[in-house]
């Protein structure tokens, strides 16, 4: 039989993730890496902070998506207590990433992709989270892959108008602190970001969508027709030349 000894290795705290309630790790089960969010220690008895664990367990068991962070288990681990368990996402938030000056337009353009991805997620499956804020946009430590993280802890049976605003109006604001941090300016994003925290913001996160590829499909349509009449002109040149 595999003691918790040989299950449970290399377990590491983690104190720039570590949240209000929550502390997290990182750690091997089995030789596999995984990362653990557990109550702190002065929670960890409390049976409504135990309660309010096991029902964000319980709403985001279900939730699958390549930008968001996958719950894996709910076990008890030794020394630490009750937690979840999810997948290994080891890497730097972009508010580390902002600080330490090495956010590139890469980063950038994932944010303005994948993000706004991840919210419509969210919000199809009516999930109450906390704000969506810099230190929860995690990009992994070797491929850069983004993910969400702290993205719920109840669901509602309806999303109300005001939910989808809050979100859109906390995407602009990560997506500004980004550009604001890049060393190349994107004027198209940032006057997206600019009117999701402004008086009139998007109403629905496909608005967003749609505004935040407006760029680049404005574009391919006016490469598309520069080529069409240059196509138009060259056939034509063509036929007079061949015209008895």
């Amino acid at each position: 039989m595999t003691s918790h000894k040989e299950k449970w290795t290399e377990i590491e705290l983690l104190p720039e993730w570590g949240e209000d309630f929550y502390d997290v790790y990182t750690a091997k089960k089995f030789g596999k890496w995984v990362m653990l969010k557990t109550l702190k220690p002065e929670y960890r008895e409390n049976p409504e902070y135990q309660a309010m664990l096991n029902r964000e367990f319980e709403v985001r068991y279900n939730l699958a998506h390549a930008h968001i962070i996958m719950i894996n288990d709910l076990e008890d681990v030794p020394g630490l207590g009750l937690c979840i368990i999810t997948d290994d996402v080891y890497g730097d938030s972009l508010e580390k990433l902002i600080k330490q000056g090495k956010v590139t337009p890469d980063i950038v353009s994932k944010i303005a992709r994948c993000l706004p991805d991840a919210i419509d997620y969210i919000q199809a499956n009516h999930i109450v989270h906390h704000p969506i804020k810099a230190s929860s946009v995690i990009f992994t430590e070797k491929i850069q892959n983004m993910k969400l993280i702290d993205v719920g802890f109840d669901q509602k049976n309806v999303l109300e108008p005001a939910d989808a605003t809050v979100d859109i109006r906390n995407f602009g604001k990560v997506l500004l602190q980004a550009l604001d941090a890049s060393p190349e300016p994107n004027p198209h994003l940032r006057s997206v970001a600019e009117r999701c925290v402004g008086s009139n913001p998007y109403r629905t996160v496909q608005q967003l969508q749609m505004a935040l590829h407006g760029g680049s499909t404005s574009r391919l349509y006016v490469t598309i027709i520069i080529f069409l009449i240059i196509m138009v002109a060259i056939l034509s040149a063509v036929i007079l030349h061949i015209k008895p």
